[in-house]
């Protein structure tokens, strides 16, 4: 094949390999392939960003990027086979490409899905509650989320040339950042290839993104507190990256997520003949083998206890004995290559030091290759070691090969389990195979602190879950010590990575205008129709309606309790009311106002309300005796298109009693079509 001259993307334009460009060898022959690498003016790729990029997503709606990451993960999923077949070269099955291609298309749909629905239609994002700050509620405070104004800097590992990009671009995206993306070299061609189909996609504004394949040059030294980094590698490379004096110096933030030595407990529950012995077998195996182990979520340390370690050799033996191994693009081979030969050989000198502790009880030196032409190309044998003394070795609880390799240990009890797993002083994830939920809550406190996530399994969950390795879009990425201390993902979380969250404070209308939403206390607009019969658009926020007053009756609280059969002593035994610390005698039921008030306000035509979805942040503040009277306001809060041809709408509803107290108050949900239904 003719060698790819991969480009890099620069202020709008393609730049192609110059005479520093190095060359990048195929996995599976050691065959040239492609050349990277040239010299890029890395200060217009940042003013491109800053000036370019960054204002026209800030200039979206938090729904219109969602769209647009949904328009982009379509665009990906008509062309995808064009990104399986590069994968061959760089030694991945069609499995292996699956788990990265797949999987970062996936994520675009998942954060858009998300973003769409628990986001609001706005460029602003208010977080938590309102804090009340004076006794009248005339000063208020909250929080909100604003777009950070300079360019995200992704520098990502070799493993994942797709799903490495994508799940860092979706939510910077998201968040209103433009992203300079830096691909490690040994598999930029894939990384490449998918950046040319997003910039022929056309979803996003230009400068939203731009590309390097090669060095970074001085481009960390011109970043400044409006920037970000956000890396994915090795340990060595992010302490050297985040020592960078300008980062230190002007405080840019750094977001790390390293390889770490994640760790699997089979419960002291199991026996041979459960179901969960089978399962854990199959978790080490497909997490040995898979992407021949280059993963960062991969298990290095399998911990089970002493009476379990014959078995489990036995049984992860067998297993890897029939995983055929050579060239991924024949049918019936199940590993493929390590990335580089310069990886290959950083796996076999951490084996070696793991093997300095533990016994190899399998794998070998030569293995049995298919398919020709492979004798030059980064292929190792899955290698299992096995270590009985762990509390008295130190490298298999340090050394990480990035590779098909994984260490067997036994434990004494579950403390000592524990403690085995927090030797590794800080991973991605690890993982508990039990049926026991006492035996997974006593994990989860004493290793959650030094784990980013615990993967529990057993025979309920099995057939549904994602396994061991599979980082999930909803759910946080990262870890604390050795794994980076950082956090990808985890949903809207991880879009506020590339937010900056600022407290603001003023009166209720202050807080309205910032935050797009109506607070108590706001200016309220009277509707001139009754909104419920008003489409989407023509709702306005802070239009309001009130209604009542409606006197609450004895005979109205016994009949209601006698109808729906709550006859809880407060609304039934004025003596026992009265024992209460909260009442003077018998009250009205909360759920009887609620059902009164929806009588007040609501609106009986058919109209453009097509539905009541629910309410939240119900709040029952001051009890209702008989003979007094409750009113209600009906208060547009909150709009959230759909796309659907209705809209989510939130009402605030406030119910007040003679004096004017609020006694109850929550946020009502409905939909409400729009004019285009």
């Amino acid at each position: 094949m003719s060698i790819m001259e991969l480009r890099s993307f620069v202020a709008g334009e393609w730049h192609g390999a110059d005479g520093s460009a190095r060359d990048i060898r195929s996995a599976v022959t050691g065959e040239v392939i492609a050349r990277a690498g040239a010299k890029l003016d890395y200060q217009a790729m940042l003013d491109e960003g800053r000036e370019r990029g960054s204002p026209s997503l800030r200039a979206m709606t938090f729904h219109e990027r969602a769209a647009a990451l949904k328009a982009l993960a379509l665009y990906l999923s008509e062309r995808k086979d064009r990104l399986y077949d590069l994968s061959l070269l760089a030694g991945s099955t069609r499995g292996d490409a699956m788990i990265d291609v797949d999987g970062g298309i996936g994520t675009l749909f998942a954060l858009s899905s998300k973003a769409r629905r628990t986001l609001p239609d706005d460029v602003v994002l208010p977080d938590g509650e309102l804090e009340m700050l004076s006794r009248d509620g005339t000063f208020l405070g909250h929080h909100i989320y604003t777009s950070r104004q300079g360019v995200a800097v992704h520098i990502n590992a070799f493993n994942f040339p797709v799903w490495g990009m994508l799940e860092k671009l979706a939510p910077t995206l998201l968040g209103g950042m433009s992203a300079i993306v830096k691909p490690a070299t040994a598999t930029a061609y894939i990384t490449e290839a998918c950046f040319q189909m997003m910039i022929e996609c056309g979803a996003f504004p230009d400068g939203s993104f731009q590309l390097i394949t090669g060095g970074t040059g001085d481009l960390l030294d011109r970043l400044d507190a409006s920037d970000l980094v956000s890396f994915t590698g090795s340990a060595e490379t992010a302490l050297m990256l985040r020592s960078n004096s300008n980062l230190m110096a002007r405080s840019v933030p750094f977001i790390a997520e390293q390889d770490s030595l994640n760790a699997s407990v089979l419960g002291p529950d199991v026996t041979t003949d459960a179901l969960e012995f089978d399962l854990f077998v199959k978790e080490v195996v497909r997490e040995m083998t898979a992407k021949a182990g280059q993963k960062c979520t991969a298990i290095r340390r399998v911990i089970a206890p002493a009476g379990m370690v014959d078995p489990l050799v036995d049984a992860i033996s067998a297993k890897l004995s029939k995983i055929a191994i050579g060239d991924p693009a024949l049918e019936g081979v199940r590993m493929g290559a390590l990335a580089s030969a310069d990886q290959k050989k950083d796996v076999l000198e951490k084996a070696a030091m793991i093997g300095s502790e533990a016994k190899r009880v399998f794998g070998t030196d030569d293995p049995e290759l298919h398919g020709d032409g492979v004798e030059n190309g980064a292929f190792v044998s899955p290698m299992l070691y096995r270590c009985d003394s762990p509390d008295a070795a130190n490298k298999v609880h340090e050394a990480e090969a990035f590779g098909p390799v994984s260490t067997i240990m036994p434990y004494r009890d579950l403390d000592h389990a524990v403690s085995l797993m927090n030797r590794g002083k800080g991973s991605l994830v690890a993982s508990l195979i039990t049926h026991d939920p006492t035996v997974a809550r006593r994990v989860a406190i004493g290793a959650g602190a030094w784990h980013g996530r615990l993967y529990m399994n057993d025979r309920d969950s099995m057939k549904a879950s994602t396994g061991h390795g599979s980082p999930l879009p909803l759910l946080v990425h990262g870890g604390p010590g050795r794994a980076g201390g950082g956090e990808e993902l985890g949903g809207m979380r991880g879009v506020k990575h590339y937010m900056q969250r600022t407290a603001v404070q003023g009166s209720p209308d202050m807080i309205a205008a910032v935050t797009g939403q109506y607070v108590p206390g706001a200016a309220k607009t009277d509707a001139d129709v009754h909104p419920f019969a008003k489409k989407f658009e023509d709702l306005r926020i802070g239009e309001s309606i009130t209604a009542g007053p409606r006197t609450i009756t004895k005979e109205d609280v016994e009949h209601f309790a006698e109808f729906t059969g709550d006859t809880f002593y407060a609304h039934m035994n004025e003596e026992a009311a009265k024992a209460s610390p909260f009442f003077d005698g018998r009250v009205a039921h909360g759920y009887l106002l609620l059902a009164f008030a929806a009588g007040l306000f609501v609106h009986p035509d058919p109209g453009p309300t097509l539905a009541n979805t629910g309410l939240s942040d119900l709040r029952f503040t001051k009890p209702v005796y008989f003979g007094e009277a409750i009113s209600v306001s009906l208060t547009v809060k909150e709009k959230r298109p759909t796309g659907k041809g209705y809209g989510e709408v939130l009402w605030h509803v406030g119910i007040t009693d003679s004096e004017g107290d609020q006694v109850a108050g929550y946020t009502l949900h409905t939909m409400n079509a729009s004019r285009e239904d």
